[in-house]
């Protein structure tokens, strides 16, 4: 059955600024916008399993290309918006704070029903986003295991990457 993952509607359950959060989104639309129309199912794997998720989003205009035409910084923001839907979905974690430089993770996650100030049940989630194709999304993924490996953050931590063109969102814990 195919599940929605809704990436424009995070906050208030993931709470970081609503308007950091958008401007996520809004590089998420630009940067599936480049390779498919709305709506695009996308297949999610995490522990072994394998879901697929319909994305949808308004389409965007020629204020949000020129805003967004970065594709490096588009990439890596859109990213993060759709692995936070994911990782809430699939693990039922939520986005608390953006991960201090060296940690090996760009932000924590924690069980949505902890305090956000408490870091103690925490994850450190780091996400990447490619253009390239499945055989490269999935080199990316452990890149990024290992990236999250030679971190100096004690936290258990994940690792996703969200391939843009081949529809593809991988989660993994390292």
């Amino acid at each position: 059955m195919l599940r929605k993952l809704r990436f424009e509607d995070l906050h208030p359950k993931h709470p970081l600024d609503p308007h950091q959060l958008k401007g996520y989104a809004n590089a998420a639309k630009v940067c599936l916008e480049a390779h498919h129309t709305p709506p695009v199912e996308f297949e999610a794997t995490s522990k072994g399993e394998s879901v697929a998720y319909e994305l949808n989003w308004e389409p965007v205009d020629d204020v949000l290309r020129r805003s967004y035409n970065n594709a490096d910084d588009a990439k890596r923001d859109g990213a993060y918006v759709i692995a936070f839907a994911a990782v809430e979905d699939l693990e039922g974690l939520v986005s608390i704070g953006r991960a201090e430089t060296k940690t090996g993770a760009d932000y924590y996650v924690a069980p949505a029903d902890s305090d956000p100030g408490d870091f103690e049940q925490a994850f450190r989630l780091e996400v990447s986003g490619t253009d390239g194709s499945p055989v490269q999304a999935r080199a990316r993924l452990r890149q990024k295991l290992q990236q999250t490996r030679d971190g100096s953050g004690e936290e258990p931590a994940i690792a996703a990457v969200v391939g843009f063109r081949s529809r593809l969102i991988l989660v993994e814990r390292a």
